[in-house]
């Protein structure tokens, strides 16, 4: 019973209500209230703070977060061990991976690693906001640049460079860039993270990194659809070399500014630290470390 109240209780956090819980469990609220005060009594602390319009976590709630997914984690693994063996793997792995990496990158390997391994699931998020990986309970997550939240833990897959890009016909059209100075006449594609539009743009001159303010009449939170924008021609875009790398190889875009880039960044692999990886999680971390490795 612990267990599937900690199952609940996990499922709450993750659709910020009792109620939207209690559906995809097929709980009453009356039962929902019921089984999560029973586990703040096992706990002896209260775990949430809730009001007529939403609910947060206390700090005891945080902490159970993290136990909790642990706790489930080693007894679904241990549950799998004994009725598959131990050399098979199985259950759900919740990703969430960049828009354009995800769906030219990513999702080709995740196929793979399902056709091998038939008793796994995979639940993917395509997103480029931030996402709250915890609250959320996504396993894993791959991101560009260096790890700020000292509450993950991160495996490098590979560097990342960022690349200015163009289509053949814009360049013939509007002319090359020279110098990043250049890119302020030129049309450029802007993304949108949330709220925050990406458009300072960083570039090495002389050794020293310097920013230049771009403009464009296209903004999009959507790195896919800045890329296929690209490469119709409609303007200037900056992207990661992962996401471009084949429309380059086609001669689809021209990479410009080369001269001028900045150090490359890094690709990533990103989990929470409190948590114990199922088997499941760390063999998909140890096929995606191999193939970018390759």
């Amino acid at each position: 019973m612990l267990l599937d109240n900690l199952r609940l209780f996990l499922r709450i956090v993750e659709k910020g209500g009792l109620a939207a819980a209690g559906r995809e469990f097929g709980l009453a609220p009356a039962s929902v209230t019921e089984r999560l005060a029973s586990l703040e009594t096992h706990y002896g602390a209260r775990l949430l703070t809730r009001t007529t319009r939403s609910i947060s976590l206390t700090d005891e709630g945080r902490e159970l977060v993290t136990g909790a997914r642990r706790i489930l984690a080693e007894a679904e693994e241990t549950e799998a061990r004994i009725k598959l063996g131990i050399e098979k793997i199985s259950g759900a792995i919740r990703l969430s991976v960049p828009i354009d990496l995800g769906r030219n990158q990513i999702v080709p390997l995740l196929d793979a690693f399902m056709d091998q391994h038939r008793e796994i699931s995979v639940d993917l998020t395509l997103s480029d906001g931030m996402i709250d990986l915890v609250g959320q309970g996504i396993d894993l997550a791959l991101r560009y640049g260096d790890l700020a939240d000292s509450s993950m833990k991160s495996k490098k897959l590979h560097h990342n460079r960022r690349l200015t890009c163009a289509s053949p016909d814009y360049l013939k059209l509007n002319g090359t860039p020279q110098h990043p100075e250049d890119l302020l006449r030129h049309n450029c594609i802007v993304m949108r993270f949330g709220t925050q539009t990406y458009q300072d743009w960083s570039f090495a001159i002389e050794g020293k990194q310097r920013t230049y303010r771009v403009w464009g009449n296209r903004t999009a939170n959507d790195g896919d659809l800045v890329r296929k924008w690209c490469v119709e021609g409609r303007g200037i875009a900056l992207k990661s070399e992962w996401d471009v790398h084949a429309d380059i190889k086609a001669g689809r875009l021209i990479s410009i500014l080369d001269e001028f880039a900045p150090q490359p960044n890094s690709l990533q692999l990103v989990y929470p630290a409190g948590a114990v990886q199922p088997r499941r999680v760390r063999a998909l971390i140890e096929y995606l470390s191999e193939a970018f490795s390759q």
